[in-house]
């Protein structure tokens, strides 16, 4: 039994290898386009009031004078400061229209973006961040079906997270695999200069939130019932975590808020980002629920872990330098069948899957209680009031029987429910 579960291992291995490998030269000239490395983004101020979204959005927005006249600004501040501009989108949401401009390569990007944003025209600008998937690289394990971890077999009898929304900002999805036809209903690629792929990263992170169940083949998704958004705003290079900057995950973010998000799934990491934290605070005011991958590196679970509301989430490593006040959930995170590209099946780990996990879960609580806040799903998620309960990971059963007043599966009924006689 030992030497077959060995061999299925050695031959998925292969086959993901496989995947990442024909990628490999699309994958590195992305990494030159999108670098943040010698760019800023510029933004200018844009009224949002007369904003309609269009079928296309990707500028969709109904005022052709007022960015002819934004354009005209922006090349000339670029002029003016040396600079080139290299893109543009407009952000109605936070009433900006953002432009990326590439520095040259002997001055600094940081100097460069607190000079322009000294200038009357300018709202702000920054230099563009860069940031990872938070994956593992090499991630086939021997096989542990994680599914039990949860009874979602159980779970699924109340809830499926039935026509929940769910962002994936991430790599590109395959929304043609076996477990995952039917359940993407909008894909758009924010990576400039190549098609939208179906990706390692994102694929597995879309089949561990919401894989179809009961089809016979594959993995069940925490929430099979839930509905997909496959927004890539990341590209992938071989045997490398996959990246994404500033500027196509602000625009996938905005996407996701316009497009009627409920869930936001961010399994990457990075730097503090001022753009971001404008758009991660418009959807909260929006009730969109926010989930992030936690990086053990990084002081209390990084960006944008560690941006308030935001439901950060561990596969079980502590993050360096925590404190008692940052609230990290843990779960199954190791060892996680996830969907591939190419119709195929394969093993994870990393914090990016713990956060899948947790979208999933809060898919199925969204679905019970459509209003109920994120902070009270973090209350009924956490072991504990403070960091990461002394059973390891967030107990999916207790979670739902918190909100829903019952047990669905095995665990023990609340307090609450017991005392609810009214």
């Amino acid at each position: 039994m030992k030497a077959i579960g060995l061999c299925l291992a050695l031959v998925l291995v292969l086959a993901i290898s496989g995947c990442a490998a024909t990628g490999s030269s699309i994958g590195d000239a992305l990494g030159d386009a999108q670098s943040s490395e010698h760019r800023i983004l510029v933004m200018l101020h844009l009224p949002p009031q007369h904003f309609r979204p269009l079928a296309d959005y990707g500028g969709g927005y109904m005022d052709v004078s007022g960015q002819a006249a934004r354009r005209r600004i922006a090349a000339s501040l670029a002029r003016e400061h040396g600079l080139k501009t290299v893109s543009d989108w407009p952000m109605p949401v936070l009433g900006l229209h953002c432009f990326v401009m590439e520095v040259p390569e002997q001055a600094s990007p940081a100097a460069a973006a607190e000079l322009v944003a000294r200038d009357h025209r300018v709202k702000w600008a920054q230099p563009v961040q860069l940031f990872h998937a938070m994956g593992n690289g090499d991630p086939l394990y021997t096989l542990q079906p994680s599914a039990r971890l949860w009874h979602l077999a159980e779970i699924h009898k109340t809830a499926t997270g039935r026509s929940v929304r769910i962002a994936v900002v991430d790599s590109g999805v395959d929304a043609d695999h076996p477990d995952l036809t039917g359940q993407v209903v909008l894909k758009e690629n924010f990576v400039e200069g190549t098609a939208y792929a179906a990706e390692a990263h994102g694929t597995a992170v879309a089949g561990i939130i919401a894989a179809r169940a009961g089809n016979g083949i594959g993995i069940a998704g925490v929430a099979p019932g839930a509905r997909l958004l496959a927004l890539r705003a990341c590209w992938e290079n071989a045997m490398k975590p996959a990246r994404c900057n500033s500027f196509t995950l602000a625009k996938a973010l905005h996407s996701a808020i316009l497009h009627g998000a409920q869930i936001i799934n961010l399994s990457l990491s990075g730097a503090p980002d001022r753009l971001m934290r404008g758009l991660l605070d418009e959807a909260q005011a929006r009730g969109i629920k926010l989930v992030a991958a936690a990086d053990p590196k990084s002081k209390d679970g990084g960006f944008p872990a560690s941006h308030g509301g935001v439901l950060a989430v561990t596969d079980g490593s502590t993050p360096a330098g925590m404190t008692r006040e940052a609230r990290i959930l843990s779960a199954p995170g190791r060892d996680i069948p996830a969907t591939v590209p190419a119709g195929r099946w394969g093993f994870v780990s990393g914090p990016s899957f713990a956060a899948s996990h947790i979208s999933g879960l809060v898919a199925l609580i969204t679905e019970l209680q459509p209003t109920l806040s994120a902070d009270l799903i973090q209350q009924a998620l956490a072991d504990e009031p403070n960091g990461i309960g002394a059973t390891g990971y967030v107990d999916a059963c207790m979670a739902l029987s918190r909100v829903t007043r019952f047990c669905s599966c095995a665990c023990v009924a609340p307090q609450a429910a017991a005392d609810s006689g009214s």
